[in-house]
């Protein structure tokens, strides 16, 4: 490689990039763009902020009250962001309707607070947040503008020309903003990032501002002859008060003329960073106020000041506040902080200024804060909450119910680049289960119908997980019950919401079970992070009563039993080894599980209608086959279901589905998972001496005794081997230790 002719090609391509990206502007310039596109640069943090996450575009996503909206930017998806938020969508339109009530009201005046337990995720939607914020800066919709202040060497000044910049018709500079460097004295840019357009009048600046957006046809920008409501920040906001002093003495110096001074006006592009602390700042519990001011013309390094700043002080502020504007503020743990630390808050979230002793600093930026629940509580107690109440806008952020979600944060995180050795099926999974089981309560029955009471009286945990994952109910119920649970099921998770102890407020938190799937792959007796070896993690877990809070909760009707939810965790593990192994196996294929039940299910609607069927061998027109019907309800059938009841049932299962799906075909497993549960149980239940033989060679295969098998076994053995590997995942040595504990506890 030709190392001039690279570094030349690179200079090129970054200075292309410079240029395409606007990066320095006159302010004639900028104007220019402003008029072009109002509603971008006339925006406010909040309205930035909103435009981020409308950027990113969402979806709609499955969740136990029906389907919920998710934003795409929680999903980190193609970056080197701090990873996808699992779940949390009501979290998440949460503060898209906070951010909306600021966008109308023309003004951020509250305090984001995210509340809820340790590691619940508050500090991850943040960074989601910020994340997308830093990427959108980057794009031509998102451009950020500030102000600094240029001022020429005295040779320019005096009428050297020839820089081929830009002159009016008496030869003068019209704009410093495009010098080279050799040719400016002092540069000095804005720390508050300042609008560009507050270099303008007030009153001129109004005017500008509603004719660009009248034009565009996004009215006046009070929201009520446009869809665009102009902020009190843009509208009202003045210069920082450095750039202010620098403004007056140079109109001054000018007697006046403003366009002269307007030369000295450079308008630079930002970007959000969080690395670099702009326009995105997250503050540590600490014991100081978040902003400072340091005089600078008293700095003797400050030689090329201007002659007409000799005599005008000049205090340039600093601080996290400062960092932050434009943009957003995270205060992290807030509740942390002595109380007099975070007071000035009571007032800048409500009118965005601080008051410093040379001068107040407005400032336009969210603020965000989180706290767990415990600091939260003990805050309600001070006298002082009072004055907070008003100011702050409560969002919570509960541990999550549902534990696929719950799963999707340990499998991002628990990966066998990660751990080192291969993650073995359902490891994670049986995490994420026995997390989530130790977050739930048992429902109140007295808050449902007396005709319920009693099925939501005897809603165990583990039939609660599932009714909240899959809206799978019990296979003990009647399909009457099965539907009326189905239709409870929202209640049933919204049912503690305006409680203060509410479910998902006490439990095992993520960072504990990341914790202890790292432990697991430790493990030295396993050679994959398996099943067996979270099942030993969780057991120690329930053995740290000291360690744990959650774990002293007061066991209820089986909730909150900890220790017995790992034995629950393990039959799950157990069933779901079995159903792999016996699929792989290829006894019986799915497809003929689907034709026996579209056969009875073709029966029974002509049962139900009172219709003759004709028969698929002699082609004669005959009643359903009642004996064929009971042979399948035999399997199928809950005990104690009324046989007409249970058929009319099916039917009109089939036609609710065909209401809310006309367009897609009939998917009888998904419809009526529990049937296709019962009828494989049942099949292998009837072959369980097949099975346990062919697990058997299974382990044999793997070991020593691999010679003891025929040819024909071995070939066997080797298509299961093979389709638990393609299927489901296994290696030969998680499948050696699956099926082993599986015939320990099932097949002994």
């Amino acid at each position: 490689m030709d190392a001039k002719g690279y570094l030349q090609e690179v200079g090129t391509q970054v200075n292309a990039d410079f240029v395409k990206n606007r990066s320095i502007l006159s302010f004639e310039e900028y104007l220019s763009l402003f008029i072009n596109d109002p509603r971008a640069q006339a925006r406010n943090a909040a309205q930035y902020l909103r435009d981020v996450m409308d950027h990113f575009g969402t979806q709609q996503v499955p969740h136990p009250t029906g389907t919920i909206r998710r934003f795409k930017v929680f999903d980190a998806e193609g970056s080197d962001r701090d990873g996808r938020v699992a779940g949390q969508e009501e979290v998440q339109n949460a503060i898209y309707r906070v951010l909306g009530n600021f966008v109308r009201a023309g003004r951020i005046n509250k305090l984001i607070f995210l509340h809820g337990p340790n590691g619940s995720a508050k500090s991850t939607l943040v960074n989601a947040l910020k994340s997308g914020m830093e990427t959108y800066s980057w794009l031509p919709q998102g451009a950020l503008y500030r102000i600094a202040w240029v001022f020429p060497s005295e040779k320019l000044i005096k009428g050297s020309i020839g820089f081929g910049e830009r002159t009016d018709g008496n030869g003068e500079l019209t704009t410093f903003a495009h010098l080279e460097a050799e040719n400016i004295d002092l540069r000095m840019p804005c720390e508050l990032r300042d609008h560009p357009m507050f270099a303008m009048p007030p009153g001129e600046r109004r005017k500008v501002l509603e004719a660009a957006l009248k034009k565009k046809g996004l009215g006046t920008g009070d929201g009520e002859s446009g869809d665009f409501i102009l902020s009190d920040y843009v509208r009202d906001g003045e210069l920082c008060s450095k750039c202010r002093r620098i403004y007056t003495a140079l109109l001054n110096s000018y007697n006046g003329d403003w366009l002269k001074v307007m030369r000295h006006v450079q308008v630079e592009r930002f970007y959000v960073s969080r690395r670099y602390q702009v326009a995105t700042v997250t503050v540590e519990p600490q014991m100081s106020v978040d902003a400072v001011v340091q005089q600078i013309t008293a700095d003797r390094t400050q030689l090329n000041v201007p002659a007409p700043l000799h005599s005008t002080v000049l205090f340039e502020p600093h601080g996290p506040l400062v960092h932050a504007n434009r943009g957003l503020i995270e205060y992290s743990d807030l509740l942390k902080r002595p109380l007099e630390a975070f007071k000035y808050l009571l007032g800048f979230s409500e009118t965005s200024e601080v008051p410093l002793e040379p001068f107040v600093l407005q400032l336009d930026e969210v603020l965000i804060a989180s706290s767990n629940e415990k600091h939260l509580g003990a805050f309600k107690e001070l006298p002082d909450f009072a004055s907070f109440k008003g100011r702050i806008e409560l969002v919570r952020v509960p541990y999550l119910r549902r534990y696929r979600t719950e799963q999707q944060i340990y499998d991002t995180q628990v990966s066998p680049t990660t751990v080192g050795k291969h993650v073995a099926p359902h490891a994670t999974a049986l995490a994420a289960m026995w997390a989530v089981l130790t977050r739930l309560k048992k429902p109140i029955p007295d808050r449902y119908p007396s005709d319920v009471k009693e099925l939501i009286d005897h809603v165990t945990p583990v039939e609660k997980l599932h009714l909240y994952e899959e809206g799978a109910p019990p296979d003990r119920l009647s399909l009457a019950n099965t539907k009326e649970l189905r239709k409870l099921r929202e209640e049933l998770f919204t049912e503690s919401d305006s409680y203060p102890n509410y479910e998902g407020r006490v439990g095992a938190s993520a960072r504990e079970i990341k914790t202890a799937l790292f432990n697991a792959a430790q493990n030295p007796d396993y050679k994959c992070l398996n099943g067996l070896a979270v099942l030993e993690e969780l057991e120690s877990i329930c053995k740290d009563k000291s360690v744990y809070e959650f774990l002293l909760q007061e066991v209820v009707d089986g909730y909150h039993d900890h220790e017995e939810f790992v034995r629950v965790v393990e039959a799950e593990y157990l069933d779901r080894v079995d159903t792999e192994v016996r699929e792989s196996m290829g006894l019986v294929s799915e497809g003929q599980y689907r034709e026996l039940v579209e056969r009875y299910i073709q029966g029974v609607s002509h049962w139900v209608r009172g219709e003759k069927m004709r028969n698929r061998i002699t082609g004669e027109m005959e009643k359903p086959d009642e004996q064929r019907m009971q042979e399948v309800e035999a399997i199928v059938m809950p005990r104690g279901e009324e046989v007409s009841e249970f058929r009319r049932g099916l039917i009109s299962s089939i036609g609710a589905h065909r209401l809310d799906n006309p367009d897609l075909a009939m998917d009888y497993p998904r419809i009526f998972p529990d049937m296709f549960k019962r009828l494989r149980d049942h099949y292998f239940e009837e072959r369980k001496r097949v099975l346990r033989k062919n697990k058997e060679n299974v382990l044999k295969y793997l070991s020593e005794d691999r010679n003891q098998l025929s040819s024909r076994e071995q070939t066997q053995v080797q298509s299961t081997l093979k389709a638990m590997a393609e299927r489901y995942g296994y290696c030969e040595y998680c499948a050696k230790d699956a099926i082993l504990f599986l015939m320990k506890k099932r097949y002994a």
